[in-house]
């Protein structure tokens, strides 16, 4: 297995670490485990917290922050940039594609029925390019390492993807805590991602609108992101609002405020596509407001993301991501996919259900974690039951190997202790340029042995580190 810090032997620190590693020498750890505790008050006097949905008791928490940093080198992390500029680049090609002349159907590189009736893909959005022509404007692509220079995309994020605000707030608490390894580590800055956000967004107007105003749409305080909503907006200086305070008037959509009614223009919205327009998609909404996606449809708005780009990181058709990238740009990709098995295969099926207790099973729509099974942690009982549910519905499941994650320390009352991690960079994306914060949020599995990162499951996060060349 191979260790961040200590490489594969587990006796020789690699040379990101050197500095990290004689500072850890030096350091009680009793003192450390005290600093511990100062970040978690600080993280809730911030009121730094997420929702956990469907649970009586503890309903809002704390996200667990553990204080060693994870470490790239600026090598690894180039190899990480690239891939992941390729990757977003084909995904806004798929997009365009599909909602629009679905050639890559018609070369029979995907099926048809992968996107017809497939529940992310919105037949409202067909026919229909946004304005500055991105579908995806704020992406967080999930990596995992197996080794040095071994690195696989995890998962695609391309609707509402959440976690920046931690990112952020994590480097923060870390300069405040460790100034002095700032000064021995070169360590390339973060804290201009909500400027970066907010550039890119006016970037895709387009010369459309005139000096654009910007809002971002959240469900409310209920909702499990909703410090990450009022921080983002608070860090880009606009608006922060809900379905009920805007009104579509002559195709416009305007918002009353205390110098009176304002138009708004672009929409960096935080809810679901169903709840967007109760006129155009779920009528039953609260949250969203009438005529908005009419608005977007004639031109008079921007929403980031578009509505419709989920299918982009559904897990079926995550399977055919590197032939989306082969199609659209005409390259190899540079960072691989994990393997996947699609169960709707009757083959694919076989295979899985021989081989369920050496195999990771995921909801074809699941995220957070939920309704996943690990096979090698699973007792016969379990892998017994989850062979029924693929039987009984093998279109809702994908399959993958068991990786080897790689591991980083982390701090444990018995001192330091390698742990699982992964690793969301967040990207941003315009028509002239794409963006990828140097960093992201590694996020880690606290309990020893455990694959599970997901915070809604007991997983933490830590600073990420990326090293200037």
């Amino acid at each position: 297995m191979f260790d961040e810090m200590m490489g594969f032997e587990g006796d020789v620190t690699r040379e990101a670490y050197t500095n990290l590693f004689c500072w850890l020498g030096d350091q009680d750890l009793k003192k450390l485990a005290k600093k511990s505790s100062s970040a978690e008050q600080l993280f809730r006097r911030i009121g730094i917290t997420f929702n956990v949905y469907g649970q009586k008791q503890a309903e809002e928490r704390l996200i667990p922050f553990d204080l060693i940093p994870r470490i790239l080198a600026a090598e690894e992390w180039r190899i990480l940039e690239e891939g992941i500029k390729q990757r977003v680049t084909a995904i806004n090609c798929f997009l365009c594609d599909i909602y629009n002349e679905q050639e890559i159907i018609q070369a029979g590189i995907i099926p048809a029925e992968h996107i017809h009736k497939n529940e992310a893909f919105m037949p409202q959005m067909c026919g229909f390019t946004p304005v500055g022509g991105i579908y995806t404007h704020v992406v967080g692509v999930d990596i995992v390492r197996t080794g040095p220079t071994d690195f696989c995309v995890l998962e695609d994020n391309a609707r509402v993807p959440s976690g920046v605000s931690y990112m952020l707030e994590n480097r923060s608490t870390m300069q405040h805590m460790f100034p002095e390894l700032f000064t021995t580590h070169q360590i390339r800055p973060i804290n201009n991602y909500p400027k970066d956000l907010f550039n890119s967004l006016i970037e895709c107007s387009n010369s459309s609108f005139e000096n654009p105003n910007v809002a971002l749409l959240t469900p409310g305080i209920h909702n499990s992101a909703y410090y990450e909503h009022s921080f983002l907006a608070d860090e880009m200086g606009i608006e922060l609002i809900q379905g009920s305070d805007l009104a579509v008037q002559d195709g416009k959509v305007t918002i009353r405020t205390t110098q009176g009614v304002e138009n708004v223009d672009i929409i960096y919205r935080r809810i679901d596509d169903n709840f967007l327009d109760p006129l155009s998609f779920d009528p039953k909404s609260l949250l969203g407001t009438p005529g908005l996606f009419d608005a977007y449809r004639n031109g008079s708005l921007i929403l980031a993301n578009a509505p419709g780009t989920g299918i982009a990181d559904d897990k079926a058709i995550y399977s055919y991501i590197p032939d989306i990238i082969r199609f659209y740009l005409g390259d190899e990709p540079l960072l691989p996919n994990i393997p996947t098995w699609r169960c709707d295969d009757k083959n694919n099926l076989i295979y899985v259900i021989e081989n369920l207790n050496e195999l990771v099973v995921k909801e074809v729509h699941g995220s957070g974690g939920y309704g996943m099974l690990i096979g090698p942690a699973a007792s016969k009982k379990e892998l017994s039951d989850f062979s029924r549910k693929l039987k009984a519905n093998p279109g809702k499941y994908v399959a993958q190997p068991t990786l080897a994650l790689s591991t980083v320390p982390i701090l444990t009352k018995n001192g330091l202790a390698p742990r699982h991690v992964d690793l969301r960079p967040f990207v941003l994306v315009s028509p002239s340029k794409v963006r990828v914060t140097p960093g992201g949020l590694t996020r880690v599995a606290l309990k020893d042995g455990s694959l599970v990162v997901n915070s809604s499951q007991g997983g933490g996060t830590k600073d990420t580190w990326v090293l200037r060349a």
